[in-house]
């Protein structure tokens, strides 16, 4: 024993020295720069907590010679009394920022910034010098370009690799991932958490709850509220940990991986999956199992906890499919991991948003077991109405590459099949009780919901929430919606852009994008919004291939994926008014109305 204590604090010691261990230089100050204008440069050092730095060791130089830099400008800093320099001023607490005029020169240059810090548990650096390349533009007024930091093999005469420059944007994936890097750990994820349960209420997560109702529907009247807890646990931590993986991978790699499953043959047979589920529902045949493989199965589950593996498969499945849409969370996590390779923060913010995403999901799983009857024809009628939900999904999946009038057909199909087995149709006994003419009545406002979506697909309509909008617009002119000219390369766009008369709204669309679609079907549409974009020169980036140009157009912004509108005046893009994700046609006006004023 007295051996095993030594031993134990001899390790415990180890491991308290290791983490006291101080941070490499570059990654306790990570630092970038940018071109603001031809006349300014930006520089930033991103300061680990616990570290800062001498606000007087800071200094600049820049390659070629024939660039000449004005006097920095500096925050005043914090005054700090040092043992070493006497009264100085230093930077710590997330970041320190330093604007260089440039008084000539243009084109590609190197900044070169020297500068000196310590960390608090009493270790001090020698000065370093840290470089970034960047781009001034031309007295011509064309867009400067921002710039990474240059590793350090790589020299004047090298190029190093791009990476998404919007990290310091003002559009909203830009702010979050700045959140990122200006709060703690914990702050982090507990924010993350928040903006999970906000993309909760939103429509890519609605189809999951059908999901895991229907695993908790299979099993039985006999599966307890700790079951079912257990149950939605296992598929909430299979989406939480595919978010965060996926996450770090597609940050490392500078793609949305996710958009590589969105495609017609893969939607299509996760549909097919929810079809085949759906009609055993409805009792067309029993989906078993072996019997021998079936008997094993049910000794694991009596013993182990059962098909826990298979379901946290399903949920990290459902992350993947029905989850395409690239919301502002996600983006600005993503382009945080991309920008500091900082996958651990990144990774464990994304694990936080999908654990915030699934907690709706852990109480309809927990409470669905409420709602079922324990015996009886009430089973079979609940199985029914998941077998519908379970077709809605499969319909709400390979939505986005069917024609419109064939979904608008599904859902006219969907309403009236169930209302026929609700017995819309039929007369109901006249010692009918409240219950049963409750269920006619749902039943005939489906016939009828269905029957005007009939209607209004032989009438020329395509949206299945208003499908009677024909009748309304038949004797009236109708403004014809605005037209997007589609751009394909970065070259193609950047011609596009230096040539416009007009302020340029740039679209980043894709068909498995559903936001897309909600913009162009909400936002777009609106009379209003329709008018106003007239004024602009439209352009738009199909990247539903994601090919290499597709993703040179997405890495050229630091976009992750659609949707993302970029808005341009006299060449430059204007960074504070980017729009991911959906956006009401009543706030999008206003950014519009902003996107025309002078920069």
């Amino acid at each position: 024993m007295t051996r095993f204590l030594a031993l134990f604090s001899l390790l415990l010691a180890s491991f308290l020295t290791m983490a006291a261990e101080p941070l490499d230089p570059e990654q306790a100050f990570r630092f970038s720069a940018r071109a603001l204008d031809d006349k300014t440069i930006e520089a930033r050092w991103t300061i680990t907590p616990e570290y800062y730095l001498y606000k007087e060791k800071i200094e600049f130089a820049v390659e070629p010679a024939s660039v000449k830099l004005g006097t920095p400008e500096m925050p005043k800093g914090k005054e700090k009394d040092d043992e070493f320099f006497g009264k100085v001023h230093i930077f710590r607490d997330n970041e320190a920022v330093a604007r260089i005029p440039v008084a000539s020169g243009s084109g590609q240059v190197i900044l070169k910034a020297t500068s000196q810090g310590c960390w608090d548990g009493g270790v001090c650096y020698p000065p370093m010098t840290q470089d970034a390349r960047i781009t001034l533009a031309a007295m011509s007024g064309a867009p400067a370009t921002a710039s990474v930091p240059l590793p350090a093999n790589v020299g004047a005469g090298e190029t190093a690799s791009a990476a998404p420059a919007s990290g310091d944007a003002g559009d909203e994936s830009g702010q979050i991932a700045k959140l990122l890097k200006g709060s703690g750990f914990w702050m982090a994820v507990i924010t993350f958490f928040g903006f999970g349960l906000l993309l909760s209420l939103t429509p890519c997560v609605f189809p999951m709850i059908p999901i895991l109702s229907g695993i908790i529907v299979n099993h039985g009247h006999a599966v307890t509220h700790l079951r079912a807890f257990t149950l939605s646990l296992a598929y909430v931590l299979g989406m939480a940990v595919t978010y965060a993986l996926i996450g770090v991978a597609a940050g490392f790699s500078g793609t949305l991986l996710s958009a590589a499953l969105q495609n017609a043959w893969v939607l299509g047979s996760f549909a097919l999956v929810f079809v085949v589920l759906s009609f055993s529902m409805f009792g067309f045949y029993e989906l078993q199992l072996p019997a021998a493989l079936q008997s094993k199965l049910s000794d694991t589950a009596n013993h182990q906890g059962g098909s826990l593996p298979a379901i946290a498969l399903m949920g990290a499945l459902s992350a993947l499919i029905v989850g395409p849409c690239v919301a502002a969370p996600l983006a600005g996590a993503l382009l945080y991991i991309a920008q500091t390779k900082d996958a651990v923060l990144g990774g464990a913010a994304l694990f936080s948003m999908g654990l915030g995403m699934g907690a709706p999901l852990l109480a309809v799983g927990v409470f669905s077991r409420s709602f079922l009857p324990k015996t009886g024809p009430w089973m079979e009628a609940v199985k029914k109405f998941f077998g519908v939900v379970l077709l809605a999904t499969a319909l709400w999946l390979v939505s986005p590459v069917l024609p419109s009038w064939l979904v608008m057909a599904g859902w006219a199909m969907l309403l009236i099949v169930p209302a026929i087995y609700l017995r819309a149709l039929e007369p109901l006994p006249a010692h009918s009780g409240g219950w049963a003419r409750f269920w006619k009545g749902i039943g005939i406002t489906l016939l009828l919901a269905g029957a005007a979506m009939l209607l209004g697909l032989m009438g020329g309509s395509r949206d299945p929430l208003q499908p009677l909008a024909f009748l309304r617009t038949a004797g009236n002119a109708v403004s014809p919606a605005p037209t997007f000219e589609k751009v394909k390369t970065v070259a193609e766009l950047d011609a596009r852009i230096a040539g416009a008369t007009k302020p340029v709204m740039l679209d980043f669309y894709a068909d498995w994008c559903v936001s897309c679609k909600e913009m162009e079907k909400f936002t777009f549409a609106d009379p209003q919004v329709a008018a106003k974009m007239k004024e602009f020169t439209l352009l738009k980036a199909d990247v539903t291939a994601n090919n290499d140009d597709d993703k040179a157009l997405l890495k050229r912004f630091g976009l992750f994926g659609p949707p993302g509108i970029i808005f341009f005046k006299d060449g430059k893009e204007n960074t504070d008014l980017r729009v991911v994700g959906y956006q009401p046609a009543s706030q999008f006006l206003g950014v519009l109305e902003k996107a025309q004023k002078p920069n």
